[in-house]
């Protein structure tokens, strides 16, 4: 009988010991994904410059964005593009902003459908998709920045 008090008793420290560093330690579960939309305008010949509005709706309010950017590498063309998509990775809202890099290469045409998977310094990643009117081609390293406006 008293190994058997001694068992639970040690069962029930290692349980509570694991309850205290779940509860105490930050999750990936804490993030939250919020929805983004953008119209991003950008064009260029060797070097793009692009930019564009948008907004995120994170845990119920709406956010206004402002979108800028940079691309080097080989694009020819210009074009409009209207994304909606997922950041994910978000513990407050102020956390999507920064600098988001991809390393890819990309086509678009007039009324083709693009996508984009970028990733900034603070974890957050966007996954954007939508329709692109306008012609670019581009290859490389693509750059972009948001900022809450």
């Amino acid at each position: 009988m008293q190994r058997l008090n001694k068992a639970v008793h040690v069962i029930f420290r290692v349980a509570l010991l694991a309850l205290v560093a779940m509860v105490s330690v930050p999750t990936p579960s804490e993030a939250a994904t919020g929805t983004v939309r953008a119209v991003i305008t950008r064009g260029g010949f060797i070097i793009g410059v692009g930019g564009g509005e948008g907004t995120l709706t994170f845990k119920g309010r709406l956010y206004p964005l402002r979108f800028g950017g940079i691309s080097a590498g080989a694009i020819i063309g210009a074009s409009q593009s209207e994304l909606v998509g997922r950041a994910f990775n978000l513990r407050r809202a102020s956390d999507i902003a920064g600098t988001y890099t991809a390393i890819g290469a990309g086509a678009s045409f007039a009324g083709g459908a693009g996508a984009v998977r970028l990733q900034n310094s603070n974890g957050v990643i966007l996954e954007l998709s939508g329709q692109r009117v306008g012609f670019d081609i581009s290859a490389g390293l693509s750059g972009m920045s948001v900022s809450l406006r």
